[in-house]
């Protein structure tokens, strides 16, 4: 099986390129796609990686069709990298029979309980992912690594930021599901993937790893729309908000007055991510 990316996909945008790749991943055990944005380079440019996580339902198309980060990526010269939400194709029993969990719905974590071994996100974003672009895009740096991400990949990019403060030199999120150990999402999707041991819980919970990890450089940048349906049930920004007042971690958290969970509010406030990355991956 063909573990090396094949391009399916290239579309000009701002003077660089969408690109959408297909892989065998060994760590999934499943062939995934993703998408690079390449800023407009000469043949000796090496940009900095950003990579996006997308929330519950997504593909690696969305972000790339809604946002509007191109424009910033552009201007800022980095590299967007966009994967897929789970695996795919397995077959698992019950994996599409809910939107908020299986197929689409990875939380970005290691499966431990059996019957789900090969969702194991965390480690195909974090481990083989980076490897893969590292041995087959010269034109990338990932060894200059930001993250970000929405929603459940907010989650995501959160809790693999504050795990591995020396692979990435900053962190934002839109609406992202701060504490899901103490919402309705994260408890289905953790008893499921994880068993019932709440310790093992609290490893992939930001509000729980930031008083462990908050040897934080670079401010956390979180955007959350006060008009969002999930946000006094769902995402619990304020709790992450106390969490990193105790821990003394510098957050910058807005909230915007109308504004709901959808692409609409993430492409309203891109730039100001793309940019609030850009600075920490320059900086020498």
């Amino acid at each position: 099986m063909e573990t090396k990316p094949t391009e399916i996909s290239s579309s000009k945008m701002f003077e660089g390129y969408n690109k959408r790749y297909k892989h065998f991943s060994p760590m999934l055990g499943c062939s995934m796609t993703f998408h690079i944005y390449l800023p407009p380079s000469s043949p000796s440019d090496k940009f900095p990686v950003l990579y996006w996580l997308s929330g519950l339902t997504c593909t690696d198309e969305n972000f790339i069709a809604k946002s509007g980060a191109q424009r910033a990526a552009s201007s800022e010269g980095v590299a967007l990298i966009v994967p897929d939400t789970s695996p795919r194709g397995l077959n698992v029993e019950g994996e599409a029979d809910s939107w908020d969990f299986g197929v689409g719905a990875g939380f970005y974590l290691n499966a431990t309980e059996e019957k789900w071994k090969n969702w194991r996100m965390y480690d195909y974003v974090v481990k083989e992912l980076p490897k893969l672009l590292s041995e087959n895009f010269p034109q990338l740096d990932v060894s200059r690594a930001s993250i970000f991400g929405h929603s459940m990949g907010g989650h995501g990019a959160l809790t693999i930021y504050l795990k591995n403060l020396d692979k990435y030199k900053s962190v934002s999120a839109f609406a992202p599901i701060v504490n899901p150990i103490n919402c309705a999402w994260g408890q289905k999707a953790f008893t499921h993937y994880l068993g019932c041991k709440k310790p093992d819980w609290e490893e992939y919970d930001a509000t729980c790893l930031i008083s462990k990890f908050h040897d934080v450089s670079a401010t956390i940048l979180i955007d959350q729309g006060e008009d969002d349906k999930f946000l006094h049930d769902q995402l619990l920004p304020h709790k992450f908000e106390e969490a990193c007042r105790i821990a003394k971690v510098p957050l910058l958290m807005r909230l915007h007055p109308g504004y709901d969970h959808s692409y609409y509010f993430i492409a309203t406030f891109i730039d100001d991510h793309i940019r609030h990355h850009a600075q920490a991956l320059n900086l020498p």
